[in-house]
């Protein structure tokens, strides 16, 4: 069993035909899964409606690093037997929620931002925020 901050659950809405066949186009040209992009532009959105900053989840230089290793022994300690495709949702979750993260907290401090024009996220500056 997952952890609650990192279960995954099904999330329904019901848009115009017209809207999805737009949203999968767009979708497919980011070489994103309709899911995928759903959840990235919502999150990219509610940047602009949050109240409290995103929290920092770095872990220094190497946020993340070379964890993979405790990482896989705490998720073995909790279950039993896991095959390969079942540790990688595990495992692969887990970056995905952390680059979500990192992709609003540096779009908050306007270091990146999404580009349709350029069909995916884009350095606004330098590496280090200079132009």
């Amino acid at each position: 069993m997952a952890d609650e901050g990192t279960e995954r659950t099904v999330v329904k809405t019901y848009i115009p035909k017209f809207q999805k066949d737009e949203w999968q186009a767009h979708a497919d040209e980011l070489d994103m899964s309709q899911s995928e992009f759903v959840r990235a532009m919502v999150q990219a959105g509610r940047r602009g409606f949050e109240t409290n900053p995103v929290e920092d989840h770095s872990r220094g230089s190497n946020p993340g690093g070379n964890d993979l290793e405790r990482r896989l022994l705490e998720i073995l300690a909790r279950e039993d037997t896991l095959s390969w495709d079942e540790l990688v949702e595990r495992l692969a979750g887990n970056f995905e929620d952390r680059l979500d993260d990192v992709l609003n907290d540096l779009q908050s401090k306007n270091r990146v931002q999404y580009s349709g024009r350029h069909g995916g996220y884009v350095l606004v500056g330098g590496v280090d925020g200079d132009e």
